[in-house]
């Protein structure tokens, strides 16, 4: 059985769907924090079968909700205190999303302006569809579970 050590201060990402979990490394940009990131693969789940966990030594306030819960707002965000669970916060998809996703547009002025930040707006959240703030080109989250 793998043994990976608990956290003092931090926070635990559960749930997460598994191969999803350098994703989340990379967009939440774990990397360019100075904490001890522990990430578990394809661990055994008797509610999803298999999953990925993100153990992360660092305060939750570093943790970008918006992107979280634009990725999986299914995941399970438990916030650690003193090596003990103090509350598990609940991620809802974000009402706008920056620089997260592209406009696809080649008209849009995302694709001339460089610059300029990607802004998404959620339009219609029972269907995950979200548009640019710009020219209104449509992004369908796809559901992974």
């Amino acid at each position: 059985m793998l043994n990976i050590s608990g956290i003092h201060e931090g926070f635990v990402l559960d749930h997460i769907q598994a191969g999803m979990s350098m994703r989340i490394y990379h967009d939440l940009k774990l990397d360019q924090l100075d904490c001890t990131v522990a990430i578990i693969k394809n661990a055994r789940s008797s509610k999803m079968g298999k999953k990925d966990i993100i153990k992360v030594e660092c305060p939750v306030e570093s943790l970008d909700l918006d992107i979280l819960g634009f990725i999986d707002h299914n995941i399970t965000v438990n916030v650690i205190k003193d090596d003990k669970i103090v509350s598990k916060m609940e991620l809802h998809l974000p009402k706008q999303v920056k620089n997260v996703i592209s406009c696809k547009n080649p008209r849009c002025i995302t694709s001339i302006e460089q610059e300029l930040d990607q802004i998404f707006l959620l339009t219609d959240e029972k269907r995950e569809i979200y548009r640019c703030k710009y020219c209104e080109e449509k992004y369908r989250r796809h559901a992974k579970r």
